[in-house]
């Protein structure tokens, strides 16, 4: 996607990646993602980010088509990531009067990913300066730990446009047609999902400006049904449920502990229930990190592994511990053939979740799914409805 005019003078100069096979080398991106990056065309042009290695290339052709034989005055960096910031010594290069904008943190990292020389070059800002362009005027806004702690925003006020850095950004690419929630979800909660008090501050700073368009840098901009966007955001940094439902979670050696999550799925769902399940040891982890962020209640069902719980649950777990998970209701199904530990080994993870509920009964399976202990899932299964 090349020279998108957002407006007159506000261009996206971003690329789409469809070869990358994992984002942070850990989350599968089936679409692909793209990288957003933008310029302002004015008395003075401004480059909003970088973009990764992968697309230097197509981004400085992307650039220079904008730029229609003019020079680049300032480089607003938002974020260090090097998925956004890698060629920033390469535009450093290409326009030797350009200046970096951005504040006492960006600059630290600059130094610590390159070897550049910075004198003379640099305008730094702090929360609430701003930088006139001409008729467009920028304003900065510091958003820490969102999801880095050199981060900040952009709000130009002319045409009401928040530059929202990795905020409200989703996996795809530009080019990819799929609903927006389910990809910035998985998104959100695994990338940025450990700081929702972060990202509280930062909505209640944009609470007071007047926004008509939001480029983020990752994913589509947005430009319309802004409300929605932003109380999904609410919602998510605010770690309350997003839907009622409850998610099922199985880690399952020889398929007892799966036919037991099952069967508890078959019993929710003639309940009403809307019930979603996954397989820990085959299904992807983020996407099961964000059902269980999506739904009000949780159930884990696992064998018992070494002493302890089968390592794919564990690390589910732990997954849901670094995210601050919060705020839910949950069941617990152990099964174990001579000594069962797995309810134990998870209960010990899951009490220090902040405000969560664990139900009784915890119901243990001895191998295979007995009339006794589908009893006890049937029980399992009242509680969960309540």
């Amino acid at each position: 996607m090349k020279d998108t005019f957002i407006s007159e003078s506000v261009i996206y100069i971003g690329c789409d990646d469809k070869t990358l096979d994992l984002f942070e080398s850990q989350y599968s991106v089936p679409n692909g993602v793209s990288y957003n990056s933008y310029v302002i065309l004015d008395e003075k042009v401004c480059v909003m980010d970088t973009v990764d290695k992968r697309a230097g290339d197509e981004w400085i052709e992307n650039l220079k088509n904008a730029l229609g034989g003019r020079t680049v005055d300032y480089l607003v960096v938002q974020h260090m990531e090097p998925d956004h910031a890698y060629n920033i010594k390469r535009l450093f290069d290409l326009y030797p009067e350009c200046k970096i904008v951005g504040n006492s943190k960006t600059f630290v990292m600059i130094n610590q990913f390159f070897d550049i020389d910075l004198e003379g070059r640099t305008i730094t800002v702090n929360e609430g300066d701003t930088l006139e362009l001409g008729k467009h005027t920028l304003n900065f806004i510091m958003a820490p730990m969102v999801h880095w702690p050199e981060v900040m925003v952009t709000y130009e006020s002319s045409e009401k446009i928040l530059f929202s850095a990795d905020a409200f950004g989703k996996f795809g690419t530009l080019d990819t047609e799929e609903d927006w929630a389910c990809e910035a979800r998985r998104y959100y909660f695994n990338i940025v999902g450990k700081y929702g008090v972060q990202v509280q501050n930062l909505l209640k700073k944009a609470s007071a400006l007047e926004i008509n368009t939001i480029l983020p840098l990752h994913g589509p901009l947005l430009k319309e049904n802004l409300g929605y966007y932003l109380d999904l955001y609410n919602t998510w940094s605010s770690y309350k449920p997003e839907s009622k439902g409850i998610f099922i979670a199985y880690a399952s050696i020889h398929g007892n502990t799966a036919d037991a999550a099952k069967k508890l799925k078959e019993m929710l769902t003639a309940k009403g229930e809307k019930v979603s399940i996954a397989d820990l040891s085959r299904d992807d982890m983020a996407e099961a990190v964000e059902d269980a962020f999506r739904y009000d209640r949780v159930v884990l069902a696992a064998s018992s592994y070494d002493a302890g719980v089968f390592p794919p649950m564990e690390d589910f777990l732990h997954h849901l511990k670094a995210k601050n998970y919060q705020n839910r209701t949950i069941g617990i199904i152990e099964n174990g053939s001579w000594a069962p530990t797995a309810a134990r080994t998870m209960k010990a993870i899951v009490e220090n979740f902040k405000n969560c509920t664990i139900l009784d009964p915890i119901v243990t399976i001895k191998s295979t799914l007995k009339a006794d202990s589908e009893e006890k899932l049937k029980e399992l299964a009242d509680a969960l409805v309540g």
